[in-house]
Formats: structure tokens, C-alpha cells, sequence
């Protein structure tokens, strides 16, 4: 009996599971745990978890996939990476192939590259109905990601200029997600998800200084200056060199209008920024 198997019997009869890729990620995690809060059957997809998923290895995707009826699709390392398209495409394949229903793409706000891949998984997922969700920078890699030593250390060094970004909430990317895999709305459709207000990285670090009760500031350095930092702290050299280069073109300024995404897709406000660091520090997310 394979390990899929074996996780099928455990899913509730009569429903058919919906796989969440990177399932114990930032984004992912939430996607699963609101799921499985609303009775759906989940496969939390990962690497080394009880569903294997890995993007870096295809082998795995169809017994992941296999009688599954909806999909969240968050690629690693990111859709404007070299390599994607052909990854969107091999997996919209399958994806056809299993009778996936709908799938739910996790995209980058204002990132030409992303587009291609967006539409090479949906011109090979067939009939399944694919929504797109562009989202602005998580407001939360300042308290679970890339970002939160900065912050513990008070410099948050970034290559962001003196740019605004309409930093999002991943809760409410989360919630607008779960409704279109469940069909509740907005289905088959491209979400612009960005918080209600743009701020620049200074007056988000006045935000986490107020919040955690401890000077944050930030310090703007150069794409270049950014690769050498990551690939100090362990980065492979084409990696730091991808990943500066991708955010000092996201953050130049052509991502700072908010949308109305959220709001459009679930009625509601999105969480300001400020209510967001004031939630994470009661939660203890900078308590180390």
C-alpha cells in the first residue's frame, strides 16, 4: 500500500481532498489549517511531511495530486525564477490528468516573469478552473521570514530604497484563497492583494518599533550590497543574485497603489499594517 493510500483512507468519505503545496509554509500553513477547520480534507503537502511534495523533484507530483479535487499552488522559490514555466506546466498537466477542479495559483504582484509562468500552468491544466492571487510583500516576513532577525537585531537591512509598499496581511491572503478553493467566490479570477495603506520600510520599522517596544530602524542598501549580505550568511551565489535582483525591481515603486483585492474578495477591509505588528507582539513573534 503506498503512503498516498494509506492517506486517502484517512480523509473523510465522500469528500474529495484538496492539496495544498508547501503546506507547512508561511502561506500554505494557514491555507491548510483553515481547511481542515471547515471540514475539508486536506493533503499538506512538503518535503518531508505525510503527503512528499517537493518542487524540485516532479516524480512525487501525481500521487500527490491523484483524487484530489482543488489545489493550492505556491511555488518555491518563486514564479519569477528560471525554470518555473516548465514547473507550471508539468504540474497543470498532471494536474488535468488527476481531475483536478480548481486550482489556486500564489503569485507575485507586478512581476512580468510570474505572468509567464501563470499562464503556461493555465494553458496546460485543461478544463480546471485556475484563480490567480498576486500579492503584494507579507507583511508577516517581518515576524516569521527573511526579515525577523533584522528586526530582533533593530536594522532591518533591505534593498528597498525609500519606495512605499502596500504590505499584505498573509491572514487575509489566506482567507481569499481558502473562499475560491472552496467556491465561495471569486473563482477563476486574477485577486491584486495588498493592505489598505502603502508605507515605506522606515515607517514599517516605526510601526515594529512601537509594537515590540524596541528600536527598529531600517537601512537601505543596494542590490549588490543585499546579494553579498545573503550569500555571507550561507546563500549559494545565483540565489543571492536572483533574490536581490527580484526585490530591488519589486521594490522600485511600481507596486506601491493599493488595491481593493481583499476587499472584493471578501467583503471586508484588509488588516493594516499596524494591526498586524500589534498582533504578532501580543502573540510573542519578537519575544526572543
Amino acid at each position: 500500500m503506498t503512503r498516498n493510500t494509506e492517506n486517502q483512507k484517512q480523509e473523510s468519505p465522500g469528500a474529495r481532498p484538496v492539496l495544498v503545496t508547501s503546506g507547512t509554509g508561511k502561506t500554505g500553513g494557514r491555507v491548510a489549517a483553515r481547511l481542515a477547520a471547515r471540514g475539508v480534507p486536506v493533503r499538506a503537502g512538503s518535503r518531508s511531511g505525510a503527503v512528499p511534495f517537493d518542487w524540485s523533484d516532479p516524480s512525487g507530483w501525481e500521487a500527490a495530486l491523484s483524487g484530489t479535487d482543488a489545489a493550492y499552488v505556491a511555488y518555491y522559490p518563486d514564479l519569477a525564477a528560471p525554470g518555473a514555466p516548465e514547473a507550471m506546466s508539468a504540474f497543470g498537466e498532471i494536474a488535468g490528468r488527476c481531475g483536478v477542479r480548481r486550482l489556486v495559483l500564489l503569485s507575485g504582484r507586478g512581476e512580468p516573469q510570474a505572468v509567464v509562468a501563470e499562464e503556461a500552468l493555465r494553458a496546460a491544466a485543461g478544463d480546471a478552473e485556475l484563480t490567480v492571487v498576486r500579492s503584494a510583500f507579507f507583511a508577516q516576513n517581518f515576524s516569521e521570514g527573511a526579515l525577523l532577525d533584522g528586526v530582533l537585531g533593530g536594522e532591518v537591512v533591505f534593498p528597498a530604497g525609500g519606495c512605499t509598499e502596500p504590505f499584505v496581511d498573509v491572514d487575509d491572503l489566506a482567507d481569499v484563497v481558502v473562499a475560491a478553493l472552496c467556491g465561495d467566490g471569486g473563482g477563476g479570477t486574477v485577486h491584486e492583494l495588498t493592505g489598505p495603506r502603502a508605507l515605506t520600510f522606515a515607517e514599517a520599522a516605526a510601526e515594529l518599533t512601537g509594537a515590540t517596544g524596541r528600536e527598529v530602524r531600517y537601512v537601505a542598501v543596494t542590490g549588490p550590497q543585499y546579494a553579498a549580505m545573503l550569500q555571507r550568511y550561507g546563500v549559494p551565489e545565483a540565489e543571492a543574485g536572483f533574490l536581490a535582483g527580484l526585490f530591488t525591481f519589486l521594490l522600485d515603486g511600481h507596486n506601491a497603489p493599493v488595491t481593493d483585492g481583499v476587499e472584493q474578495a471578501l467583503g471586508r477591509a484588509p488588516k493594516p499594517f499596524a494591526a498586524f505588528a500589534a498582533e504578532a507582539a501580543r502573540n510573542g513573534a519578537w519575544d526572543a
